[in-house]
């Protein structure tokens, strides 16, 4: 759902996320992000927007998420799939900005989220048009991501990720209970992104990231535990390895196990599924709210 505030002045209840121009994103019912992948190189092959200079394949990509009932765009220009090739400020720039401009252009509307853990890019991208900025490291990749956000006056998404792309998956290991780490890993850099001027905040528990597949399940019973902290919670599961290796598939015929997962998540509170197929994410929003209302436990 789509509101508009005061035109340069926003307050938003924590439920509800303040854009630029005056825009609410309203939260307080799930909403689904669809994936524009502008990288070579991401896990799920179908997921890579053609690089044209036209933007065709963009575009018409993107028309169809939001027929389909897509709140939010979430482009990408850097994978972080396990392993990733690490690119260049300047090469992700390349790759974002002009797509970025465009997608804009051809939807004036849309609410656009761009995925980079790069304070640079984020000015640029939310000059270029862009409302949210989704950063997979939580600020550990670029220190001066939280007073960019703060001064950009844009929501964030917070992720937990250990270590980098290249190396996260060596960073398993946790002294404690996983899920109380991740609780007291989001109020301690809460305190950081108040401080710095950030209003609207997402949390992310980064499945998959820094985490085994048991790891990420165990999360998912849980998540829930995560609304102690009063904000919305985002679930990027689709497709993702913990679906498609538990089940002996490849990420092709992994959207079942995804509907399945992404239910869970709603029934524990999710507000906003990251997902690669709009339309049945969407589907799966409207069923599990007409089963419970009100599905946060």
């Amino acid at each position: 759902m789509i509101q508009t505030a005061a035109k340069d002045t926003c307050f938003s209840p924590r439920q509800t996320l303040c854009c630029p121009g005056g825009r609410l994103l309203d939260l307080r019912q799930p909403q689904v992000m669809g994936i524009l992948n502008l990288t070579p190189d991401s896990f799920f092959a179908d997921s890579r927007v053609a690089s044209h200079a036209n933007h065709t394949d963009l575009l018409r990509r993107a028309e169809a998420m939001l027929k389909a009932g897509a709140g939010v765009l979430d482009l990408g220009a850097y994978s972080s799939r396990p392993g990733a090739e690490d690119i260049s400020a300047e090469e992700e720039q390349r790759r974002l900005l002009p797509a970025l401009i465009s997608l804009r252009e051809t939807f004036p509307e849309a609410f656009i989220s761009v995925d980079t853990f790069r304070a640079s890019v984020a000015a640029e991208a939310v000059a270029a048009g862009a409302d949210i900025i989704n950063d997979i490291s939580g600020g550990t990749l670029d220190e001066a991501m939280f007073a960019t956000v703060g001064r950009l006056r844009v929501p964030y998404v917070l992720m937990h990720m250990r270590g980098t792309p290249q190396t996260m998956t060596q960073h398993t290991d946790y002294a404690n209970d996983m899920v109380v780490e991740l609780v007291r890993y989001f109020r301690d850099k809460l305190v950081a992104i108040r401080a710095a001027g950030i209003v609207d905040v997402v949390l992310d528990p980064g499945f998959g990231f820094a985490k085994t597949p048991a790891q990420s399940y165990a999360l998912l019973r849980r998540l829930g535990e995560l609304q102690v902290l009063g904000l919305p919670v985002l679930a990027g599961l689709s497709r993702k390895g913990m679906v498609y290796k538990s089940l002996g598939l490849t990420p092709e015929e992994a959207l079942p196990g995804t509907i399945a997962l992404n239910a869970i998540a709603l029934l524990n509170g999710a507000k906003l599924l990251r997902v690669h197929d709009v339309a049945e994410a969407v589907q799966t929003v409207q069923l599990v709210s007409q089963t419970y209302p009100s599905p946060t436990p």
